[in-house]
């Protein structure tokens, strides 16, 4: 009988022990990936700005030369991440291939104009300063037209900032839900012991005595709990940087190196926090309260 309760007692002590793990391992892997996502946000976000392009038609009169030094000079400038030289013929068999048709065969001639797309580095794709750039570009006598779509970046801007703001309450809220769910699973497994607790303590153990080896076995939980939501974490990065690689995640090596110390060290802190806690409330508790 005795050895079916020790038994019973183990399994018992096996699935606490591994449902705190698990706990623990989810909440910081949640938390983790929030992280990852908050810090890159900028980074997402600058990545959809520098697709925006503003075009610049140009006259058919326009000389080879003041072509060549347009795009030099926007080459060189602050503001340019790229710049795309199309000429008229690449835009007509572009436009032949996207219809289905050659339509130039009933046209007799190529209607387009050469072009010049130009992408901007993300500080400075805004209405005021794309805007200002335009009428800077179409001051030049072999400019026919410039065309960028204002809306959608007024509308990416505007998008962008909500999507930040919200980020940030939604990732403070989570982390405390998570230390919440983190404290619940720990307490949970003390509470599982609360009679061996107060045994000890009524043969004399003391009260560093009897929660030292509960704040070294939940710090050993916090520890397995972080390194598999570590493992995950790496898992998530890989495919998302193999998935996108233009957004670069991996490469600032110091903000990866921080966010996933951070999780060690946050798993490992509020372990022993909650333990701490745990057995300090148990201990002190009368003995016909631990039924309650």
């Amino acid at each position: 009988m005795a050895s079916s309760f020790e038994k019973y007692q183990k399994r018992r002590l096996i699935t606490s022990y591994f449902s705190v793990v698990i706990s623990i391992a989810l909440v910081l892997f949640l938390v983790g990936l929030l992280a990852l996502l908050v810090l890159n946000t900028k980074k997402v976000a600058d990545n959809l700005k520098e697709q925006i392009a503003l075009t610049v038609y140009l006259k058919d009169t326009a000389k080879e030369v003041e072509i060549d030094q347009m795009q030099k000079s926007l080459a060189l400038a602050e503001h340019t991440k790229t710049i795309v030289f199309v000429s008229k013929e690449e835009a007509a068999k572009a436009y032949s291939e996207e219809i289905g048709e050659d339509f130039m065969e009933f046209l007799g001639y190529n209607p387009l104009q050469n072009s010049i797309d130009v992408y901007f580095n993300a500080d400075y794709v805004s209405e005021t300063q794309i805007a200002e750039i335009s009428r800077d570009l179409g001051d030049k006598e072999f400019v026919d037209e410039i065309v960028y779509d204002k809306p959608l970046i007024a509308l990416l801007n505007d998008n962008i900032k909500r999507l930040s703001f919200w980020i940030l309450i939604v990732s403070g809220l989570l982390t405390f839900i998570a230390v919440l769910l983190i404290n619940s699973s720990i307490r949970l497994s003390v509470y599982a012991k609360r009679f061996t607790i107060k045994t000890m303590q009524m043969v004399g153990a003391t009260k560093h005595f009897i929660r030292r080896p509960f704040i070294l076995k939940s710090i050993k939980l916090g520890l397995i709990g972080s390194t598999i939501s570590l493992i995950g974490m790496g898992v998530v990065l890989y495919y998302l940087n193999k998935s996108f690689p233009e957004l670069n995640l991996i490469s600032d090596e110091i903000l990866l190196a921080a966010i996933f110390v951070g999780v060690l060290i946050m798993g490992i802190l509020i372990s022993w926090l909650s333990t701490f806690f745990a057995t300090q409330r148990f201990l002190n508790l009368k003995t016909d309260e631990l039924y309650y």
